[in-house]
């Protein structure tokens, strides 16, 4: 298959599937329009904005200089989802340990100023510091759930599938991340880039499988 033809066929399925995700969280909203999720929506309809942007500007007026945009967004974004996990875990000292992980960040980003530009370059201390806290946060999450009676819901509760797809996309990206940064060369970045687009449409199947298989009440 030629190249340009694969890059366009990978383009297009992971913004398909960007922009599907949101659509099928609109026809469930009814579900969680009420619970702590309901911005959860909008969060996606912001990220498939930004990614629509992102490509527009790239493949039509050649603009690829929005590392700016994407630092930013993913700052707001590790702070959202974080606010999630604090309002759904129970138990203090978990709740604290989200406070713990959220002034981390803050610092990780700010050193991160330090060695790379918040213009041109997409931020790596930041986001592999975030990622490896959302590890920590959907852990967290994990154990509190299976020793309680909400494991009973666990196929219906909305957040426990958007958990598992923060875990696909960010363990996934931290690999990503550290090659692209550190190790691998240019010609390389095709194949690196196409399982980062595996891994996008991956955590928004997991989003959708939540959207559909959820009941209206959450058992969080």
């Amino acid at each position: 298959m030629n190249i340009e033809v694969y890059m366009f066929l990978r383009d297009f399925s992971t913004l398909f599937i960007g922009l599907l995700c949101p659509i099928v969280g609109s026809i469930y909203f009814y579900k969680y329009k009420d619970s702590v999720l309901k911005y959860f929506l909008a969060y996606l309809w912001i990220t498939v904005i930004l990614d629509y942007g992102a490509y527009i500007a790239r493949e039509y007026f050649d603009i690829r200089n929005n590392g700016i945009v994407y630092n930013l967004f993913f700052f707001f974004s590790f702070l959202y989802l974080s606010s999630l996990y604090y309002r759904i875990l129970r138990d203090p000292k978990k709740k604290k340990a989200v406070y713990v992980f959220i002034f981390i960040y803050i610092v990780a980003f700010v050193i991160g100023g330090f060695y790379e530009n918040y213009i041109t370059d997409f931020q790596s201390i930041p986001f592999i510091t975030a990622s490896i806290l959302f590890v920590l946060q959907a852990t967290l999450y994990f154990i509190e759930i299976l020793n309680s009676k909400r494991i009973l819901y666990i196929k219906k509760n909305l957040f426990f599938w958007i958990s598992i797809g923060i875990l696909v996309y960010y363990v996934g990206n931290v690999p990503f991340r550290i090659a692209i940064k550190y190790y691998l060369e240019k010609e390389s970045w095709t194949i690196l880039f196409s399982v980062l687009h595996v891994l996008i449409i991956l955590s928004n199947v997991c989003y959708m499988i939540g959207f559909i298989w959820s009941d209206k009440k959450q058992q969080y």
